[in-house]
């Protein structure tokens, strides 16, 4: 956020505020939100601008991450959540299990949801509800070190079986220390889940019968096929992970000599990744790579948080006035800028097409052009989330086989959603 763009919109706003009859039916409202400085300062300002043009009060209650959901959780328990709520998406099975915890969006009138997509809205309902607006969409995007490729005399791969033969050729041509692709951890489960997701066409939860909606079978060839990479010289194993004390990937020296030479990571984190690598290397965003059989891109896309309205607000009607000016109308787009990632909005995104870095646009735009079923938040419940890692972690070290994880990814899995019915 600039402070130029902040002070143009402060200013405007006392202007307007000045030559504006206060209206009578003026609702006092509050808002709710997690942050940094500088989303402090760009949400305040949007608040006061939307205040000023739609005749409202909206205090700001905001702090950082940590200690947020404690409040929220009490503050809902006690039904004195403010007005308007940033949520993380991951929250919504806590807050909301069968899509009355929040008002139902659709029915406010004052809220254009005609500038969001299909997928977008999918993402912030809750049994056909609509319990939340995504701010911003973001998703898992492939990066390839695009200067290493061309060292090998390769293109950069557009599916797995263009990666398995690049992997051959950087092999013998710059070294068995080299490798087209890394996957640990967190990564290495959603790379699993991307190679489920693409041969099946169908998310880790079935949201009809709230339970996992993949088979053995189907969930065991995705584990197989992580497995594999691995086999090829693809990947670095988690052996070869631990020795180097499971250091994250930007941080690798392997990663910044190009010696690594692509990933699977939050298209938000481009300049992450980019930033560390030596001087003259280029990093590329592409299209998600296929599996052979590939129904759907799988895309990993999500919200990268929402916000809310109180089912307990006493002016729902005004809360949906300011939440639709502060995503859709110039006043709150100026305002908030980029501060909460590049908007989902269709008003929004155009307004601001030029704010963020080129690369990170490309990554996004690729994330919103995917295929894919909509993502559950289960999908990351830490619970389901660390069983999935641990069970691929066994599997790794040769201490169970490919089904077991499965079986043991789907039994602990299962154990989670029911807890939710």
């Amino acid at each position: 956020m600039k402070l130029k763009r902040i002070a143009a919109v402060l200013t405007g706003t006392a202007l307007a505020t000045m030559t504006m009859v206060q209206a009578a039916s003026a609702d006092e409202l509050r808002m709710s939100w997690w942050g940094g400085d500088s989303r402090h300062v760009a949400t305040q300002a949007a608040l006061e601008a939307c205040g000023a043009k739609h005749g409202h009060t909206i205090k700001g209650e905001f702090t950082g991450f940590d200690g947020y959901l404690e409040k929220l959780t009490t503050q809902m328990a006690g039904g004195t959540e403010a007005d308007i709520v940033q949520i993380n998406w991951p929250w919504m099975p806590l807050f909301s299990r069968d899509g009355t915890g929040f008002a139902d969006l659709r029915t406010l009138s004052g809220l254009d949801l005609s500038q969001w997509s299909e997928a977008d809205l999918d993402s912030g309902s809750v049994n056909g509800i609509l319990q939340g607006i995504s701010v911003s969409t973001t998703g898992r995007a492939f990066f390839f070190n695009q200067t290493t490729f061309e060292k090998a005399g390769v293109a950069i791969p557009t599916n797995w079986a263009e990666l398995e033969a690049a992997t051959k050729v950087f092999k013998e041509k710059l070294g068995e220390d080299y490798y087209t692709f890394n996957a640990v951890k967190e990564t290495a489960q959603l790379l699993v889940t991307l190679a489920v997701v693409q041969k099946t066409g169908k998310d880790l939860v079935d949201p009809d019968t709230n339970r996992v909606a993949w088979t053995t079978e189907e969930l065991a060839e995705g584990i197989s096929f992580l497995g594999h990479l691995v086999e090829i010289g693809a990947i670095r194993s988690q052996k070869q992970e631990a020795s180097d004390g499971n250091v994250n990937l930007f941080e690798k020296p392997d990663w910044s000599a190009g010696k690594i030479s692509g990933s699977y990571e939050w298209d938000s984190t481009y300049s992450k990744y980019a930033d560390p690598l030596q001087e003259g290397q280029v990093l590329k965003p592409v299209p998600p790579l296929h599996v052979d059989g590939a129904v759907t891109d799988g895309v990993y896309r999500k919200p990268s948080m929402l916000l809310s309205i109180s089912k307990n607000s006493k002016h729902p009607e005004a809360a949906a006035q300011v939440l639709n000016c502060l995503l859709n109308e110039p006043e709150g787009i100026d305002a908030l800028g980029t501060s909460r990632g590049l908007p989902s909005s269709k008003v929004a995104a155009e307004r601001l097409a030029d704010e963020g870095s080129p690369e990170v646009r490309a990554a996004n735009a690729l994330i919103v052009a995917a295929s894919g079923p909509t993502i559950s938040p289960f999908n990351e419940h830490p619970e389901i989330r660390g069983n999935f890692i641990d069970s691929l972690e066994e599997y790794a070290y040769g201490q169970i086989s490919a089904e077991d994880a499965a079986e043991q990814i789907i039994e602990g899995t299962n154990d989670v959603l029911a807890e939710f019915d």
